[in-house]
């Protein structure tokens, strides 16, 4: 594989995707809701990937994770697939301790977060409790205030696809130590909204694309509207517990701690005399990031919530391709066309293959999940980064991705 193909797979997978074309998986349902004829041989593409996983190249790029590492503390990767597997892990769950990682640890998720909370959305308009093109207003009225500067109708679709034009809440500053001091605050969603609608619109809904939390944060408080529920009730009724995913939850509002048995998180903080030291940051109230970023999981259960969501037995194959459409216009930050769909994010290699996926990062933890949208190759992995919100893309990370996804 050339080069430069390498290093645009790497990229874009890192920012959270994963390749390859579609397969149908069974037959599309017409307007009328009736099965259309299968697709015949000549319409199936062939899988992406139809070799193993390079196991040799997946144990090089997390050799040397742990507590001399500059960039982790641990590495959990599964890459899985039609293609074959591979499961494995490195560094330590706890410097303190020592412990070595281990495969079925929890870990904060991030904005993966946003692939489950779309999907929830998503299943609601399969049921007809909500229609992606009327405006969220007529389903949470007074929530988006009206009038000479205030909102225009904002559709559930632009909330999905971030072309809402809802402005950012205010957060306690830029740098790591001004989250860290707050990092125990428990933050209401409906204040954050409140906050946010307060500066008014940042531009017209649909008229250009900002991912940014608050637009899943609004889902998450009409999630609460539609099913009756809490939203942490309607994810595990309608996604955890139907797909068996036991080590998933997101926290109680006032919780800070990992439940079970997790890796610690760590954040690299420069000395005032030079050098660095490690600060632990794996008790911290994420209620701020909640529908948009709150979630614990595992790799084993991510994987699995991969699979189920790319095959249609997460979300109806009909709403299912909204996760797949990206909005025809430009990013709000780069003025380049925009990426992002409901709840994943799309990268078209050089070859014309359409690539998608998630990735989320808190302080500590960096995760990832995609794969071929035939699933002959997926990927998921948690990366004890030191630090994860930095700007520059992890090593151990790339590494991963180009082993992963090389043929």
């Amino acid at each position: 594989m050339k080069v430069r193909t390498r290093t645009l797979i790497a990229t874009a997978l890192v920012l959270g995707i994963a390749a390859g074309p579609v397969v149908a998986h069974a037959a599309p349902v017409t307007a009328a809701g009736t099965a259309s004829a299968p697709a015949s041989a000549s319409d199936v593409k062939p899988p992406l990937y139809t070799t193993a996983p390079d196991a040799a190249a997946l144990r090089r790029a997390i050799a040397g994770v742990g507590p001399d590492s500059a960039d982790a503390m641990a590495a959990l990767v599964r890459v899985g697939g039609s293609s074959g597997r591979w499961v494995g892990s490195s560094g330590v769950a706890d410097v303190r301790t020592g412990r070595k990682a281990f495969e079925d640890a929890r870990f904060r998720a991030g904005s993966v977060t946003k692939t489950f909370t779309a999907a929830l959305v998503l299943q609601l308009a399969a049921e007809g409790k909500v229609d992606l093109d009327e405006p969220v207003q007529q389903y949470l009225p007074g929530l988006l205030p009206s009038g000479p500067k205030g909102f225009e109708p904002i559709s559930v679709r632009q909330l999905l696809n971030y072309t809402s034009g809802i402005r950012p809440a205010e957060g306690p500053g830029d740098s790591f130590e001004a989250h860290y001091a707050h990092r125990f605050d428990v933050v209401d969603p409906h204040a954050l909204i409140a906050e946010a609608v307060a500066k008014g619109p940042e531009f017209r809904p649909g008229e250009k694309q900002h991912y940014l939390n608050i637009d899943y944060t609004v889902l998450g408080v009409l999630i609460e509207k539609l099913t009756g529920t809490t939203y942490e009730q309607a994810l595990s009724a309608r996604i955890l517990k139907p797909l068996g995913l036991r080590h998933t939850s997101v926290p109680a509002r006032g919780e800070n701690g990992v439940a079970g048995p997790h890796h610690h998180g760590y954040q690299a903080v420069e000395k005032p005399g030079g050098g660095s030291t490690l600060v632990d940051v794996t008790d911290w109230n994420s209620s701020s990031n909640w529908a948009a970023g709150d979630l614990i999981s595992t790799t084993a259960d991510l994987e699995g919530f991969t699979q189920a969501l790319f095959s249609g037995r997460v979300v109806p194959k009909a709403q299912l391709e909204e996760m797949f459409t990206v909005p025809a216009v430009k990013d709000f930050e780069s003025g380049e066309d925009a990426v992002q769909t409901a709840g994943l994010k799309r990268f078209v290699l050089p070859d014309g293959t359409a690539v998608y996926g998630k990735t989320g990062s808190r302080y500590g933890y960096s995760t990832v999940i995609g794969g071929a949208r035939d699933l002959s190759r997926t990927l998921v992995y948690s990366v004890n980064s030191i630090d994860a919100k930095g700007q520059d893309m992890n090593k151990v990370a790339y590494g991963i991705v180009m082993a992963a996804f090389a043929r």
